[in-house]
């Protein structure tokens, strides 16, 4: 294929500027450059993730010290010029002033140092001597300004070790020691970069459908099919599927999946609203600007941001101990260099570093961990997720929708006035049908399968975990609990005493039904449980977890029953409202619990971000995903239980490769220190240990053990 080369500038502005310019393009490839790409605080993986989010970009691959970046695409016009929008408008949160995102090293630039270090016993010293000086000045640059800048690192001790060997006019050692070190960094670049490619696409936007306001009408579509200028209708615990101006309504708007911000932000009609943001309370009417993926471009950067970049504690603290052993390593060259003078023994010592291994090892055995559980279906929100779900020792659900399928199906409809049974069911679905609640969903299917019409209706108010008001024809229908209804609204419920109690004794749950505070009649609902709950609960009592506790707003009897046929709960709480789950976790973080919390409400929202592991069902609302640290991407029990042995597995694996580092570096430095190994044999001990390590820290976390797959 014909290529056809450019050299122009986006906006048609000079280079100066900073604007990228198309240097080379083939049909399905564009590769650009620009100056702003060595800008040491600009992300990288940021960037390709931005592009990468775009709707017919297939790739993106950065080059930092050719200033370029290569796009793979589909070709179209379209889409092209979307990628150059996007890159003349990088957003703000991909500069990190605070962190220095180094270019990683080309396998040309390896190769190179590798072929000189083999010439060099055969060249004459007239040609070896400036040849290995100018191979060896970067490495001892690079570690006099970390001496200056940061003290002494390892990349000190590097350069103290090609500088001892050039003063001693060692020169293959010198270029050997060069080349090793190249092709550590470039191995452990591309082990890293392949362990941050495998999570790229992990977290997406999960709307599908959305209501939208067309000719005066509410209508669902999907996603895919909103258009800019298409006015969006959103709810109490949606995610904003678009970016765009609110023209109606106003809402308590949760940012933090897009800036970090975990309070609230009032928003009204006139204010500009980003996808990605979640309604924790109110409704609002947006006119799309932006649709489609580009709309999802900073959550998706924000999780990259927050999952491949954030650090364990465990991960912490053990850098900080490399940290520290790396000035031991340093005066332990250069004390053994004074009580001897042996040149090549002290350059031998500062080859030996922990800290690579040590610090590397750890974020790819967790990002190893984090895709392996994504393919047995659990998305883990980064390193400290992963490190307390291993920890956990206590698990409580929120029974509708985690130990049962939340599926209920309406079993009976009870009428005690003037209603008959369907006239019942009618009156109450038609009060319910746009609550998006699993009680509301199972009464309105029950109604449509039985076509049965239901009546017109206005002032619906939904009243979160107790029910729903709506007015038929002026009178005033309830529909919900018997808390709602008796304790709340007044209504007189006794005469479903009797009936309630035979419905609950079957396991049944019931809802309420009263027209002008007169009780109308009772709906039975089954909610059936998991068929895999009792297996998983099972295996996780045998992974070590001690306590599992279910919460529940049934009566008393349904609970029982229900704990009764799983046989694995080992404490329940019933009847309860909203705010007394995340009371109820606290309560068992008090008596030393370190605990999980599963569930997938709007208002298991807080439970969530109390429990020391939120984690949220797949089709839990979107306030619930965004709460919890842990997000079960398949819709079974068996997914936790396949998580929680990933993380333990994980954390296996980054204490077996600490303490290998640890171990096998001690022995390379005793070696080193008594005379027995050359400078050329530590660094090629040092560096092949290192990537063993980092070769087993990346296979070993992503081998799940074959019982815990969700397919047995």
């Amino acid at each position: 294929m014909t290529s056809r080369c450019h050299n122009r500038s986006i906006s048609g502005k000079s280079s100066a500027s900073g604007s990228f310019k198309v240097v080379h393009e083939l049909k399905n490839r564009l590769r650009l450059r620009s100056n702003r790409l060595y800008d040491p605080a600009l992300d990288l993986s940021y960037l390709e993730a931005v592009v990468e989010s775009l709707s017919g970009v297939e790739k993106v691959r950065t080059n930092k010290r050719a200033f370029s970046v290569t796009v793979e695409y589909d070709g179209s016009s379209e889409v092209r010029g979307k990628i150059l929008e996007t890159l003349e408008s990088i957003p703000e949160e991909a500069y990190l002033p605070e962190i220095s995102h180094d270019a990683p090293v080309e396998a040309s630039t390896v190769a190179a140092n590798a072929a000189a270090a083999a010439a060099t016993p055969w060249l004459p010293p007239a040609v070896k001597t400036p040849m290995s000086w100018m191979i060896g000045a970067p490495t001892m640059a690079e570690g006099l300004k970390t001496l200056i800048s940061e003290g002494v690192k390892v990349e000190v001790l590097d350069a103290s070790a090609v500088g001892f060997s050039l003063l001693r006019k060692d020169y293959f050692t010198a270029n050997a020691i060069v080349a090793m070190l190249g092709l550590g960094e470039y191995l452990e670049d591309w082990t890293e970069q392949k362990s941050n490619d495998l999570l790229k696409n992990l977290l997406r936007p999960q709307v599908e459908h959305v209501w939208v306001e067309r000719d005066a009408k509410e209508e669902k579509i999907a996603l895919d099919e909103v258009s800019i200028g298409d006015i969006v209708i959103c709810g109490p615990g949606e995610l904003l599927p678009v970016d765009g101006t609110v023209v109606g309504g106003e809402a308590a708007l949760n940012t933090s999946s897009i800036t970090g911000e975990s309070i609230p932000v009032h928003v009204e009609e006139g204010d500009d609203v980003l996808s990605g943001s979640v309604i924790e309370d109110g409704h609002l009417r947006i006119t799309a600007s932006h649709v489609g993926s580009d709309s999802s471009m900073a959550r998706i950067g924000r999780f990259l941001e927050n999952s491949l970049r954030s650090k364990s504690a465990s991960q912490k603290k053990s850098d900080e101990l490399a940290d520290k052993l790396v000035p031991i390593t340093f005066g332990l060259g250069l004390g053994l260099y004074a009580l001897t003078r042996d040149v090549t023994r002290a350059a031998s010592v500062l080859t030996v570093d922990y800290s690579c291994a040590i610090k590397v090892a750890s974020p790819v055995a967790v990002k190893s961990g984090m895709y392996a559980a994504s393919h047995n279906g659990v998305l883990l929100k980064g390193a400290q997720a992963l490190e307390n779900l291993s920890k956990i020792d206590t698990i409580v659900f929120d029974k509708t929708g985690t130990l049962t399928r939340g599926d209920l199906s309406v079993t009976d409809s009870v009428s005690f006035g003037e209603l008959d049974s369907e006239e019942l069911l009618a009156l109450a679905a038609g009060a319910e049908e746009h609550y998006s609640h699993p009680v509301a969903r199972a009464v309105v299917e029950e109604a449509k399968k039985r076509k049965l019409g239901f009546p017109p209706i206005s002032q619906v108010d939904f009243i979160v975990a107790h029910g729903v008001s709506a007015f038929v024809e002026g009178r005033q229908v309830l529909v919900g609990s018997r808390h709602f209804l008796e304790d709340d609204e007044g209504v007189d419920c006794r005469a479903a005493d009797d009936p309630g109690k035979k419905l609950r004794d079957d396991g049944k749950s019931l809802l309420y039904v009263s027209r002008d505070g007169k009780l109308e009649g009772v709906i039975g609902l089954r909610d059936e449980l998991r068929p895999e709950a009792r297996e998983a609960l099972s295996r996780l009592k045998r992974q070590g977890i001690n306590k599992l506790v279910m919460l529940t707003g049934d009566h008393r009897d349904t609970a029982k029953a229900i704990c009764e046929d799983l046989g694995m709960i080992d404490e329940v709480h019933w009847e309860l409202k909203p705010e007394d789950k995340a009371r109820i976790v606290k309560e068992l973080q008090e008596k030393g619990c370190f605990l999980a919390f599963a569930g997938d409400g709007v208002n298991d929202a807080p439970a969530l971000i109390s429990a020391d592991v939120g984690i949220c069902m797949p089709q839990g609302a979107e306030l619930a995903r965004e709460a919890a640290q842990v997000v079960l991407l398949e819709d079974s029990l068996m997914a936790l239980a396949a998580g929680r042995h990933i993380a333990e597995q994980t954390q296996r694996v980054i204490k077996n490769s600490f303490n290998a580092a640890v171990g096998l570096n001690s022995a390379i430095l005793i070696g080193a220190t008594t005379g027995k190994l050359s400078p050329v044999i530590s660094a090629f001990l040092h560096n092949s240990s290192t990537l063993g390590i980092l070769g087993y820290a990346a296979s070993a976390a992503r081998r799940a053990a074959p019982e815990y797959r969700l397919d047995q």
